[in-house]
């Protein structure tokens, strides 16, 4: 069953998760909230001369701003059927239909054949902008003309497990993603030079209009299919770090969960966090790029630490991080005293190998 929150209600648990994006967030939480109204009046049975049309979702935004999160842990809070395609393989196929036709599979996948329950499910298709700098003019237009019923609503017959299964996909939200990279340049042009000169790419954007869209490439048809769009904007430093430790899911949070199972303490000092989002933010890969540094210099630690004995505790300095030092490791008993006693401030002192913290300098 579908949990249905209020806008302010998606916004707020949306926050646990994902970091900044607070305009983004607004639009997406109405535009999902109209929507599964939109259903819920639909199934309801009541009569209306007035019939509320699908608002598909469009999400333009660089790489790694989030757009695939949001979306994932948007469908999680409603508890809905949630699948996630890429346009760059319908590009790739010779079959486009059949490749089309995989999306509504994963949804019957994700309900275990349940044709109602995926019918309410919400289809993510990222890199949607591939269907035109991926692929010539020609091919991407067709492409967006056989997508057209699917995503406005329609009967699919769909072949499942050796037989046809048809689907109504009016009650399906469809949801796309792209870079949009040449984008914000169409918009500056339409609008001119001086006037947006001083905008940011992401002040561009929220001015695009469906000519800018059509400039780009996109059949009108196709992005009328899309009347909501949303617009993210590129991580700066200060917010990949907080997207390193404020959301309940954050990065350096999964690290610590691994290494418990260790039972080994990980600590993070301000320094490696300043650092990993300061070489982040240099990679311009958004909040991907901090799992990127991340992997650089916790492999190594993580295939060391099961071959540890006694090891209670890791500190990562921006050192570490940077690649020009050693973590920091924490004994609960000497690892030079042959008879392994537990560390005491008078045995730290006696040995070399700790400094006056009781902490290695190095494995």
């Amino acid at each position: 069953m579908i949990n249905l929150f209020t806008p302010a209600e998606i916004v707020s648990k949306l926050d646990e998760y994902v970091i900044g994006q607070d305009d983004a967030k607004r639009v997406l939480a109405v535009a999902v909230y109209n929507h599964y109204k939109r259903v819920q009046f639909a199934q309801s049975g009541e009569k209306s001369d007035i019939e509320i049309k699908k608002s598909n979702v469009m999400m333009l935004g660089p790489t790694g701003s989030g757009k695939t999160l949001q979306v994932t842990t948007l469908a999680k809070i409603l508890n809905t059927t949630f699948v996630v395609a890429d346009a760059t393989a319908i590009v790739a196929s010779d079959n486009v239909g059949d490749e089309i036709n995989k999306m509504l599979i994963k949804l019957l996948d994700k309900t275990n054949g349940d044709v109602r329950a995926a019918e309410r499910g919400i289809v993510f298709l990222d890199e949607i902008d591939k269907l035109v700098t991926g692929v010539n003019r020609m091919k991407g237009e067709s492409i967006q003309q056989i997508m057209l019923k699917i995503v406005e609503g329609t009967i699919a017959e769909v072949p499942y497990k050796g037989q046809t299964v048809k689907m109504d996909t009016n009650n399906i939200l469809f949801i796309c993603g792209g870079a949009f990279v040449d984008l914000p340049g169409i918009v500056r042009s339409r609008l001119g030079e001086r006037e947006s000169i001083l905008l940011s790419d992401f002040q561009v954007l929220k001015e695009v209009v469906a000519d800018d869209f059509a400039t780009f490439g996109m059949i009108p048809e196709f992005c009328g299919r899309f009347p909501v769009v949303v617009v993210l904007e590129a991580l700066n430093r200060a917010a990949l770090k907080e997207a390193l430790v404020k959301p309940k899911n954050s990065l350096l949070s999964q690290y610590k969960k691994m290494l418990d199972v260790e039972k080994v303490e990980i600590e993070f000092d301000e320094s490696s966090i300043d650092k990993i989002a300061e070489m982040a933010e240099a990679l311009k890969t958004g909040a991907r790029g901090l799992r990127t540094i991340c992997e650089r210099f916790m492999t190594n630690i993580m295939y060391d630490i099961p071959n540890e004995k006694n090891l209670n505790k890791i500190i990562i300095t921006a050192d570490v991080v940077a690649g020009v030092g050693k973590p920091k490791y924490i004994y609960s008993v000497s690892q030079t005293d042959p008879e392994l006693l537990p560390l005491t401030p008078k045995s730290l002192r006696a040995t070399n190998a700790y400094n006056d913290e009781g902490v290695t300098n190095g494995n």
